[in-house]
């Protein structure tokens, strides 16, 4: 890839070759414009970016480290290495763009944080952040994902936002960010619609990714110190790729370093029981910006389904979609019934309980070191289980002993 890739993409328009963009309604140009400006203006400025640093270090706990799994590497082969998103503070990935986009928010002088999500990291990690900066805060989930993800619900009620159900088409993540887009239209002025991945419109993938770059530059640094080389492998679960996008970019210019994103297989690969866009998607326009897309015969979102509710989601990130074309990536699935396998295979083997979303990347990792067994894998352990832990004990707990 170029020195400049990070200059280069996204253009300044948004797009990253075809991918991405800004496909609004009038009302909204003028209100992406202006976040962008900020963004330019504010992100670059010395005081910004030392609140920034001192926030990771003194408040989330950054850096997280990078973890041998001596158990899990011994039982399947390969040397398999985590990357402790779970320990940062919220128990996700996703304050690293809440905590950068609640403090851009502050600068402009917003009131309010709106934004969707699915598994509930997202929404907590903004409620967190919220609290943090004095900032009202409103969250759309959908009413499955509300059931499914109750640990969540009820983390974000006690950090001060408001949950708002979605009671709509499938009633998880798609219709969430219609829900919420829909709140932030209605004033754009006060408030801002804080993403939870690298999608939408211009300019919130490339805001999103830069703030999630502090992921994969800590990684490599701490893989070289730990081994003296880098990983053969780095792999990282995709709904819509924000904690893919923050590991992947650090690697994009080592050949050496195969890049595995790891879509949902669902139940099978029949129509609404996955969630594998990069597989069987094709190009097309969601939520104001171009990616590769599950749809039906209309053009229009296919229904989705994953066990994790962070990755039904029918679009990616266009910075996603590119790498995909440029063949910088590739773009793997992982079904339900291996999810769970992985879930408590890293549960009992290293006493970590992952994530669902992650658990998608831990099994994956486990493919690749029995086809590989003298291979390095290293893996963005997006997020941590406890919000996972009901529901996979009423719907899997007795094939597991519990």
């Amino acid at each position: 890839m170029s020195e400049n890739y990070f200059k280069t993409y996204p253009s300044k328009e948004g797009f990253y070759k075809e991918y991405g963009g800004a496909f609004l309604p009038p009302n909204l140009e003028a209100e992406m414009q202006r976040i962008n400006d900020a963004y330019f203006a504010i992100s670059k400025s010395h005081n910004f970016i030392s609140e920034l640093r001192s926030i990771r270090k003194h408040y989330q706990g950054r850096p997280t480290p990078v973890y041998y799994c001596n158990r899990l590497s011994e039982k399947y082969g390969g040397r398999i290495y985590l990357k402790r998103e779970d320990l940062n503070h919220s128990g996700a990935h996703k304050l690293n763009h809440c905590m950068g986009e609640a403090l851009l928010a502050k600068y402009m002088g917003k009131k309010k944080l709106i934004a969707e999500t699915g598994a509930g990291q997202h929404g907590v990690a903004l409620a967190t952040a919220a609290a943090y900066f004095g900032l009202e805060c409103e969250i759309h989930m959908g009413e499955v994902d509300i059931a499914k993800e109750h640990p969540n619900v009820v983390r974000m009620k006690i950090l001060g936002a408001e949950v708002v159900p979605v009671s709509h088409g499938l009633k998880t993540l798609k219709e969430a960010v219609d829900s919420a887009f829909e709140a932030y239209l209605k004033d754009p002025e006060n408030s801002i619609y804080c993403i939870g991945s690298v999608v939408g419109p211009h300019p919130f993938p490339m805001m999103v990714r830069d703030f999630q770059r502090v992921v994969g530059i800590e990684a490599r640094e701490q893989f070289q110190e730990m081994t003296g080389e880098l990983p053969d492998s780095v792999v990282a679960c995709v709904g819509g790729g924000s904690n893919a996008m923050g590991m992947f970019t650090a690697f994009l210019n080592d050949d050496e370093c195969h890049l595995y994103g790891i879509e949902p297989g669902g139940r099978s690969m029949s129509i609404g029981e996955h969630a594998a866009t990069m597989t069987q998607g094709k190009p097309g326009i969601i939520h104001g910006f171009k990616c590769y897309l599950l749809q039906d015969e209309k053009g229009e979102p296919s229904p989705v389904y994953s066990v994790a509710s962070g990755l039904d989601y029918p679009g990616v990130g266009p910075e996603h979609s590119m790498l995909h074309d440029l063949k910088k990536v590739t773009y793997d699935v992982i079904n339900d019934q291996e999810t769970i396998d992985a879930f408590f295979e890293l549960s009992r083997l290293e006493g970590i309980i992952p994530a669902l979303e992650s658990a998608h990347a831990v099994a994956y990792a486990i493919k690749l070191a029995q086809r590989e067994p003298q291979t390095s894998i290293l893996v963005n352990l997006s997020g941590r289980g406890d919000k996972d832990v009901d529901f996979v004990l009423d719907n899997y707990g007795k094939d597991y002993g519990l």
